[in-house]
């Protein structure tokens, strides 16, 4: 499962008969079997059904059925109507689709090397950070280093926040609801802001983008923006980080233990993505799984990443 991959995921994932939307089928799952007795779950869902950690709810139900429980250990919830539904904005213009031909790359991070950047963090704000914080920092500074933006233009940085914590007023107290259930968190500022500031600055970017979720979701609510924030804009200056560490998928367990790897292949070449992971069983840290730069930068991409770890 490593780049270049020895076995295309096409032939890993399911997929539709001909001339069939693939959108039309709600969740879609093929297994493959080797040799060896290892296995490939592979599943395709329409994001419209459920959000990262619903998945992966629906994978753990699933395995424990394969182990023979009788009955989810968290009961699934449907109550679409609990979510709030501010009154529509008026449409914006249609999203831009241009295809950039990002290119894959992935890199290992030690626990150890996380651990110095929290620690010296705390040094200079007195507050903690998280892993996403410092790995997501270092790839939008690597990014933006990279592609060389005008120092005065204008980056951004998106990530899709829970906001199931925030809506315990609503939501079953024993959890379980699989439906989409986050906000759209984006953290702007100038290319030369993230370029040239010390990697602990662009970490507390990050930090302050993260504290405004409360409030940002609230307005969003009570109907009180002008802008619909869930109308994403897929343009080059942007960055969407993507945690799949707290999703669940790791600790799905079909009887034979949790899985020696994780790997997604959900994103567009219109997006620039960095996905944070898992290296394979039985490595310890973090992987950071990225498409984000086309190949008259890759190398320059490549070198500020390696300079991190």
């Amino acid at each position: 499962m490593e780049y270049p991959l020895m076995i295309s995921e096409e032939e890993l994932l399911p997929a539709p008969d001909d001339g069939v939307d693939p959108t039309s089928i709600p969740v879609m799952i093929q297994v493959t079997e080797f040799t060896c007795g290892g296995f490939i779950f592979g599943l395709v869902a329409v994001h419209t059904l459920a959000d990262g950690l619903g998945a992966a709810q629906f994978i753990g139900a699933i395995a424990e059925h394969a182990r023979g429980v009788d009955k989810p250990k968290v009961a699934p919830v449907w109550d679409r109507a609990l979510m709030p539904n501010p009154p529509r904005l008026p449409p914006g213009p249609p999203p831009s689709f241009r295809s950039f031909g990002f290119q894959h790359f992935s890199t290992d991070v030690t626990s150890d090397r996380i651990a110095h950047f929290k620690t010296e963090y705390f040094r200079a704000f007195g507050q903690y950070c998280s892993t996403f914080d410092v790995a997501t920092a270092k790839v939008w500074q690597a990014r933006t280093r990279a592609v060389g933006y005008n120092p005065e233009a204008q980056v951004h940085m998106c990530f899709f926040a829970n906001t199931r914590h925030l809506l315990t007023q609503v939501l079953p107290k024993d959890g379980g609801y699989y439906g989409n259930c986050f906000y759209p968190v984006t953290v702007t500022a100038k290319a030369e802001d993230v370029t040239t500031k010390e990697l602990l600055e662009v970490i507390k970017m990050i930090r302050d983008g993260k504290a405004r979720l409360p409030m940002e979701f609230a307005k969003w609510a009570s109907g009180d923006v002008k802008i619909d924030p869930y109308e994403l804009t897929f343009e080059h200056n942007v960055l969407f980080v993507s945690d799949w560490t707290r999703l669940g998928f790791f600790e799905v367990d079909y009887g034979w233990g949790t899985p020696s790897h994780i790997i997604p292949f959900t994103y567009a070449e219109y997006m620039a993505v960095a996905v944070l992971g898992a290296p394979p069983m039985p490595k310890k840290g973090t992987r950071i799984m990225t498409q984000c730069v086309e190949d008259s930068h890759i190398k320059e991409f490549q070198e500020e990443m390696k300079a991190f770890v």
